[in-house]
């Protein structure tokens, strides 16, 4: 699984021009689900990100997580984090699992960051055309990848 994570002021996923989801400060996530990712993938990226330290502190400095700093999440799922552009200028999507597989984890790394968070997480539609607006905070933006974990 590969997640870009975005710090965020605000952040909004439109579906047919109606709101999927809306927040304030907090994380959007846009997850890509890769071919043999599986159930440990979903735990070990969810808490990452639940304990990764990038909110400010009293003191200014990066020294927070999300829960800390009662940040909200917005999860899209994006296969196309999985192109792989080393042949042609046509990025090639062999690498994203297929929805069967995908959509499941999906929504089951949903589930777990609503348990590290310990409330919902505004969500995409999943294999929706989606229109996504945020306003990066920072600019915060970090790319994890759960096979790089080592």
């Amino acid at each position: 699984m590969r997640v870009v994570i975005q710090r965020v002021l605000e952040s909004s996923v439109k579906v047919e021009g109606e709101i999927a989801a809306k927040m304030g400060p907090g994380l959007l996530l846009l997850l890509g689900v890769e071919e043999g990712d599986a159930a440990d993938d979903v735990a070990w990226l969810s808490g990452k990100i639940a304990k990764m330290r990038i909110f400010a502190d009293g003191d200014g400095k990066m020294n927070q997580s999300v829960v800390d700093a009662g940040g909200e999440i917005i999860i899209v799922s994006q296969f196309t984090l999985h192109a792989s552009t080393k042949k042609g200028n046509r990025p090639s999507f062999l690498r994203a699992a297929a929805p069967a597989v995908s959509e499941p984890l999906y929504q089951s790394f949903c589930l777990a960051m609503e348990g590290e968070l310990g409330r919902p997480v505004g969500r995409g539609v999943f294999g929706a055309d989606m229109k996504v607006s945020l306003v990066n905070d920072g600019p915060v933006t970090i790319l994890i990848d759960s096979r790089a974990r080592e």
